[in-house]
């Protein structure tokens, strides 16, 4: 996951691959509490590993459930509806699927327990369903604002013989989390009645469709009266599977929609969802289809291509798809026309105001945005005047960026997009980078995914591609111990970047060869760039590893450190090394720190960092380095050293050290590591669009 202030997309062109889905949350979070209501043992498999589902985990716990979790299975002891703790403070996040059919469940449980969440939970209306439980005789006290969380729930005199009445016109989740609590009090008919119009009726259908699964079968009457049979009782059924999620699955329908392909390229495959879904955002595949996708639906997978360019404008009415229409908003930047989205109210009472939200994001982008109680109408940019910044499209893509319509108020345009603490925002905005200009997408607060889609970024970058000159690089080169590697190792981290020692790769390119029997010297050249070629290098939380292997103490051996020298006098293991550290250059961006990254391997590189200290100050850091572990030196004879190696590496032939014609000087004598990481920082916004 992205745990960054921000993640800058770079300008995407194509895409092709294969997604595999993380597991529903809508699904998920209903599973498991309907296995901690039932008798028995439920194995879940495929659980959504997200912040919502690690909030309803905790709070079973508490409640003292039984709950055993390995990797993606979940195996919950039930309750048999009856709490074995009576009392308990839940902390619920911001996940509406677990404070609804909580409250509705512990109300009618029984017990003393206190329900809060972050600051939105406690601005997300809940008062229809506490209304509703109140019907029945429920104890529920507000312990903020009328009609909000938090609560406090405390044991009630259930009356059950009138039909208890809720409305349907806010949330859908008020009905659902009658229908899970109530048939652990079924000794009698219940009759739920809706008032007004159903919103979001496909997660009822999920809702009924898993009572099924675990021996409750609700009658209804269209969509207005509800009846839990007497006598219900919730029994497990052995062990369950949570489909992918449809409305995660949303973005990289749309993503096939949007995306060149390559001469050749299949579009994107989706693996683990397909038409048999109980999901109702599975029908978002009916919107893109208008909106001209190809899409091949089979019973678990999906596969999309691009069709119609630009895509065709729409008016529809979202109530089926609430969360997945979103997604249409994006997308709606690509159209022909103005699109609008209508009857999605539930908009703003969700994680926030997401009609005021899309409306004010689409709008920096250079979209004509109107927005209603209940609608929103986006007319897509002009597109881009001139020629795309960052060249044209790479050979052998067709260039699909240039849409626009009558009644847009701007080019493309870009923007720090802020997420509101909202998932579904941040997921929608990234599809954004394919826009005409080939500007950067910069997403303000990306780990905010969590909550649904934890590795959403990495899937995305996994399947997508761009020209190699728009995947950024920030080169960060210096002498001996100018403190540039563990600099450039905590800019890499601020910004999400990947991470190149290069210093490292003739280390690992000697143990590599050492592991494998090569003799190093010229009679093994051949075998040692081949090698060199190849090497599966990671540089991941402040390790080296080659392969699985963690090597990051044994290249710093004195022995590893003369081989290094060995191997890079092998003209073609040099050469083979160029190549090796240009693989590196991924999205979404690359941090290399070195002595010739800026003048040799990535001299288009963004920005250049010359780094540098006095040899007095750079003696200091090394001989405090060997103290600490417990290597004997003078710091004289240190700063010897130093020198006389600066002279070797200035006055080389093949690439010396020396700043790049356009690197900027950064001497940091007096600097601590995080002064130094702030100031490259505040350079590299300088060369940022937004």
């Amino acid at each position: 996951m992205f745990d960054t202030a921000f993640l800058d997309i770079p300008a995407l062109t194509d895409a092709e691959g294969t997604v595999h889905l993380p597991g529903s949350k809508s699904i998920s979070n209903r599973v498991l509490l309907l296995a901690a209501l039932s008798e028995g043992r439920t194995t879940v498999h495929d659980l959504l590993a997200s912040d919502d589902t690690a909030v309803m985990l905790a709070a079973l716990r508490q409640l003292g459930c039984g709950v055993e979790e390995s990797g993606s299975t979940a195996v919950i002891d039930g309750l048999g509806g009856r709490a074995v703790q009576q009392q308990a403070k839940l902390y619920l996040g911001n996940a509406g699927t677990a404070m609804r059919p909580l409250t509705a469940a512990l109300a009618l449980l029984g017990g003393d327990f206190e329900l809060s969440g972050v600051p939105r939970m406690h601005e997300r209306p809940i008062g229809d369903l506490v209304d509703a439980l109140r019907q029945l005789g429920c104890a529920i006290d507000y312990l903020g604002e009328d009609g909000f969380p938090p609560l406090h729930i405390r044991t009630g005199a259930l009356v059950l013989d009138a039909p208890i009445r809720v409305r349907g016109d806010v949330s859908s989740q008020f009905l659902t989390a009658l229908l899970l609590a109530l048939p652990i009090v079924a000794e009698r008919d219940i009759h739920i009645e809706v008032i007004g119009e159903l919103i979001s009726r496909p997660y009822i259908e999920i809702t009924l469709n898993l009572l099924a699964r675990f021996g409750i079968t609700v009658q209804r009457e269209g969509w207005q009266r509800f009846t839990i049979p007497a006598g219900s009782r919730y029994r497990s059924p052995g062990a369950i599977h949570v489909e992918g999620d449809a409305s995660s699955a949303s973005y990289f329908i749309a993503l096939g929609a949007i995306a060149a392909r390559a001469e050749g390229q299949k579009g994107i495959n989706i693996e683990g969802l397909g038409e048999a879904s109980i999901q109702g955002d599975i029908r978002f595949i009916e919107a893109a289809r208008q909106m001209g996708a190809h899409i091949d639906a089979s019973a678990n997978s999906l596969h999309i291509r691009r069709g119609a360019w630009p895509l065709k404008a729409i008016d529809l009415d979202c109530n089926h798809i609430p969360d997945a229409a979103m997604t249409l908003a994006v997308m709606a930047l690509y159209a022909d026309g103005p699109s609008t989205l209508r009857n999605i109210a539930s908009w703003r009472v969700k994680e926030t105001d997401r009609i005021a939200a899309m409306a004010c994001e689409l709008r920096k982008l250079g979209a004509g945005v109107e927005e209603g109680a209940d609608f929103i109408r986006i007319t897509p940019p002009r597109p881009a005047a001139g020629p795309p910044q960052g060249g044209a499209a790479p050979s052998g893509v067709s260039e699909p960026h240039g849409v626009g319509s009558v009644g847009a108020t701007s080019e493309w345009k870009t923007a720090p997009i802020h997420t509101y603490d909202d998932h579904r925002v941040a997921m929608c905005f990234s599809l954004a980078a394919f826009n005409s200009a080939r500007l950067p997408i910069r997403i303000l607060d990306p780990r905010c995914v969590a909550k649904t889609f934890p590795d959403y970024f990495e899937t995305l970058f996994s399947v997508t591609q761009t020209s190699e000159k728009l995947v950024p690089v920030i080169c960060i080169d210096g002498p001996t111990a100018s403190g540039k590697g563990t600099v450039a190792a905590v800019v890499a981290q601020k910004l999400g970047y990947h991470f190149l020692d290069s210093g490292a790769m003739y280390r690992i390119t000697a143990l590599a060869a050492t592991q494998a029997g090569l003799a190093i010297g010229p009679a093994q050249e051949p075998a040692i760039a081949a090698l060199a070629r190849q090497l599966p290098v990671r540089f991941t939380d402040g390790k080296v590893f080659l392969g699985a292997q963690d090597v990051t103490e044994t290249i710093r051996t004195e022995e590893a450190g003369m081989n290094a020298s060995r191997v890079s006098a092998l003209p073609s293991v040099r050469l083979a090394l160029v190549d090796l550290q240009h693989s590196f250059r991924q999205l979404p961006g690359l941090v290399a720190d070195g002595r010739d990254m800026g003048t040799v391997i990535f001299p288009d590189a963004a920005l250049k960092i010359f780094l540098t200290a006095s040899a007095r100050q750079r003696a200091e850091r090394r001989h405090k380095q060997l103290i600490s572990k417990g290597i004997s030196a003078t710091l004289g004879g240190i700063q010897q050293d130093l020198e006389a190696r600066d002279a070797r590496d200035m006055s080389r032939q093949a690439a010396p050290l020396k700043p790049a014609d356009d690197a900027a000087l950064l001497d940091n004598s007096e600097l601590s590591i995080e002064e130094s990481v702030a100031q490259v920082l505040q350079l590299w916004q300088g060369t940022r669009p937004f």
